[in-house]
């Protein structure tokens, strides 16, 4: 989790030096250093709400495979009692 979250906010930073580099300004200007933990903590917190989805799909990718193979046990349990009569 905490990769995914340090991902986030290293995309976070390198979308404020694109944004810089687009405007054509220097990267670290006293006055806009406030800007890159700002991009940071919403990368961060983007990373964090995507590694919470991810984990509720698996959830409910698991909880459907389980039904999945019951059904087939289900099935293949009374294809064999049929073939026994």
């Amino acid at each position: 989790m905490v990769h995914r979250v340090l991902f986030w906010s290293g995309f976070g930073v390198a979308v404020r030096f694109w944004q810089l580099g687009l405007e054509m300004r220097p990267f670290f200007n006293k006055g806009s250093l406030w800007a890159y933990p700002v991009f940071a903590s919403v990368g961060a917190s983007f990373g964090y709400w995507l590694q919470g989805v991810d984990e509720r799909q698996s959830a409910v990718l698991e909880e459907r495979k389980r039904l999945i193979l019951e059904k087939r046990a289900r099935k293949a349990a009374r294809d064999a009692e049929a073939e026994a009569l």
